[in-house]
C-alpha cells in the first residue's frame, strides 16, 4: 500500500473514531439507573441539535462543509503524482544532457507542478553558471512550498474559528438560559437543565469540527514538508550531470591556461 494511501487511511480512521467517541459520550454509563416511566428519551439528532445550535450552529455547519471540500481538494493535489508529474524529470534531464534548454523549458511549461517550476527557474539560470542555478531553484522552491502552505492555511483557521464560535453560542445560550430561569416566580432547578443542554450544543458543533481540521492540517503540513524536500532533491539530481560537465571544462581549462 502507497504511503498516500495510508495517510489518507489514518485520516478517514480518525475522524470516525472522533465521531464515535461523541457518540459515545452522549449515551448514558452501563450502570446509570433510568427511569423509563418518569424520564423520557432524550437522545440527540442532528435535527435537534442544529435546531438548538440556532444561527451560531448553522454557521459552524456552514464551516464544516467548507472543510470537506478543502480536505478534498488538497488530498487531490498535495500528493506526489501531482507535485513531481512522472517522467518530467528525466525529460529535462535528457536535454540538459543534449544542451537542449529550450526543449527542457518547453518540457517544464507544460507541466504546472512544483518540480516544473523549480526547474524551469533553473533553467531560466542556466547560462549564468551552476550557483546561480541552485539559488534559483532554491528560491523557486521556498516560494512554492510557501503557497502551499497559506493553501492548507485555511484548515487551521477553521479548526481555530470553530471552536470559539462554538463557545460564543455556549455563552448566548447560557445568557438566555439564566434570564428565562430569574424571569420565573418559583423556579426549579430542573427547569434550568433544557436551557443549558442547548446552549452546549454549540459547543460541541465547534470541536467536532476542529478536530478532523486541525488533524488534517497537521497531516498535509508533514505531507508538504515531505514532498518538497523530496522535490528539491530531485532537481538537483537532474542538474548533477550539468554541474559536472562545468566544473570539467573548469578543471581544463586552468589546465591548458598558460601560467
Amino acid at each position: 500500500m502507497k504511503s498516500g494511501h495510508r495517510w489518507l487511511i489514518f485520516l478517514a480512521a480518525a475522524i470516525v473514531l472522533c465521531g464515535a467517541t461523541g457518540v459515545l459520550a452522549m449515551q448514558p454509563p452501563d450502570g446509570a439507573n433510568v427511569v423509563v416511566n418518569e424520564v423520557p428519551d432524550r437522545s440527540l439528532d442532528l435535527r435537534e441539535m442544529l435546531r438548538a445550535g440556532g444561527a451560531v450552529g448553522y454557521l459552524i455547519v456552514m464551516l464544516s462543509l467548507v472543510m470537506v471540500a478543502l480536505i478534498a481538494d488538497h488530498v487531490m493535489n498535495i500528493r506526489r503524482s501531482t507535485l513531481m508529474p512522472p517522467g518530467l524529470a528525466e525529460e529535462v534531464h535528457r536535454c540538459l544532457a543534449e544542451r537542449n534548454f529550450d526543449e527542457a523549458k518547453k518540457r517544464c511549461r507544460e507541466h504546472t507542478s512544483f518540480l516544473a517550476r523549480v526547474l524551469h527557474a533553473g533553467l531560466d539560470e542556466i547560462g549564468v553558471g551552476y550557483n546561480a542555478v541552485e539559488k534559483a531553484m532554491e528560491d523557486a522552491a521556498a516560494e512554492q512550498m510557501a503557497r502551499l502552505y497559506r493553501r492548507i492555511e485555511y484548515l487551521s483557521v477553521i479548526g481555530t474559528i470553530a471552536p470559539m464560535l462554538g463557545l460564543m453560542g455556549t455563552v448566548w445560550g447560557m445568557i438566555q438560559a439564566f434570564l428565562e430561569f430569574e424571569l420565573k416566580a418559583n423556579p426549579q432547578v430542573s427547569e434550568l437543565a433544557p436551557g443549558i443542554y442547548r446552549a452546549l450544543i454549540t459547543t460541541l458543533l465547534g470541536l467536532g469540527v476542529a478536530v478532523p481540521s486541525l488533524s488534517a492540517f497537521a497531516i498535509f503540513r508533514n505531507r508538504i514538508d515531505e514532498l518538497v524536500a523530496e522535490a528539491t532533491l530531485l532537481a538537483e539530481h537532474v542538474f548533477a550531470d550539468y554541474r559536472r560537465a562545468l566544473q570539467m571544462r573548469k578543471k581544463s581549462r586552468e589546465r591548458t591556461s598558460p601560467e
